[in-house]
């Protein structure tokens, strides 16, 4: 997906409409291109629209996508439902699989498989208006997503009130989202809690950092009073805990309570245990060269629409997690980490039995 990133000069004076300000520039592009292809704006790593005002200083990132097709079609793709009623269809959704359509992947998607399994036509597209308009358009139902390489549960929704019922759940985080993971090291605390910024990564615009909180602050004044506030970006926080060790190698147990992009990775990058198999935060592994990113989205917790009480829905432990657990244990039968945690044989025997209970499946 083409990637658009510029500083407004300290030099600039007064405030300017982003598409306006951008398309004046030497290396810009012009305001229709904009309009039909935009995919993400960000003003400071905050979501911004082409009508915002920018000002001397900011930092302007743009993703936008090139040869938007007329329609969505409906694709017949086999989906693994986990639970579904008139308003919503839990899926768990395989590793490999792009959530919505966008740049590069307008087919495959789960949107086109979904298209397909509700019976639904042809979803036309619109070029040209408002910025959410158009990509709403584009991920009908789709109330959150999991990166690609991630496997798990992903909730969606049939009809528009349903839509808006899940999006404040999310939004007022009022449910319950828990991964399986396995990172290369091990993390520094049994059971911890990482709460850091997460921003755009300014020596890659495609990657994101954590920052910790107060080395992540500026001051402004206010009248004689100055203030520190955060410099960029949003507030992550994700709990963890580790399950077994295996040499550098744990299994780990994450609840966000927040849903940043690309939050876990981060997270775990941060600590120093980044997941397998992650292409963009990890380099490649020596033991496991040929395993993708091991991730995998295990529970979700939620209220349904016009129900009083939360579902909590389970999605079976991945068949590439047990390939590699398996091997693990044949090749460290004593679960053991030479820096930080220290697992004895006890522990060993119930983090095996915790793995089994990963087992559930959908309900």
């Amino acid at each position: 997906m083409p990637f658009f990133s510029s500083k407004v000069p300290d030099s600039f004076l007064g405030t300017e409409r982003l598409d306006k300000y951008i398309s004046s520039l030497p290396n810009g592009f012009n305001r229709s291109k904009l309009k039909s292809g935009v995919h993400e704006i960000l003003i400071n790593s905050q979501k911004a629209k082409l009508s915002s005002k920018v000002r001397a200083g900011d930092q302007i990132d743009i993703q936008w996508e090139d040869n938007v097709p007329d329609s969505i079609m409906p694709e017949d793709i086999p989906l693994k439902i986990i639970y579904e009623d008139q308003n919503v269809a839990v899926v768990n959704k395989e590793q490999g699989m792009v959530t919505h359509p966008a740049a590069g992947n307008w087919s495959g998607t789960l949107v086109n498989a979904l298209l397909h399994h509700w019976g639904r036509d042809a979803l036309e597209q619109i070029k040209e208006g408002e910025t959410s308009q158009m990509l709403a358009r584009r991920r009908p139902g789709i109330v959150h997503r999991l990166d690609k390489d991630t496997s798990g549960i992903i909730i969606t929704a049939k009809n528009r009130e349903s839509e808006e019922w899940l999006q404040n759940q999310f939004q007022g985080r009022r449910l319950k989202k828990e991964y399986v993971l396995i990172v290369r090291g091990c993390p520094p605390k049994r059971d911890g809690v990482v709460d850091t910024y997460i921003t755009r990564d300014p020596a890659d615009r495609k990657r994101f950092k954590a920052v910790d909180l107060e080395g992540n602050r500026r001051l402004e004044k206010f009248g004689e009073d100055a203030v520190a506030l955060p410099v960029s970006g949003k507030r992550a926080v994700t709990l963890y805990h580790v399950v077994a060790v295996y040499s550098n190698y744990t299994l780990v147990r994450v609840r966000l309570k927040t849903g940043r992009t690309h939050q876990i990775r981060v997270h775990m990058k941060y600590l120093g245990c980044p997941v397998l198999g992650d292409a963009i935060y990890s380099k490649k592994d020596n033991y496991f060269p040929d395993e993708n990113l091991m991730l995998h989205s295990r529970l979700l917790e939620i209220q349904l629409p016009g129900q009083t009480k939360k579902t909590a829905f389970k999605a079976a432990i991945p068949e590439r997690f047990k390939r590699v657990i398996k091997k693990l244990k044949a090749q460290y039968p004593r679960a053991y980490c030479s820096e930080g945690i220290k697992v004895s044989e006890a522990e060993r025997a119930k983090s095996g039995e915790s793995l089994q209970g990963h087992k559930g499946g959908g309900q």
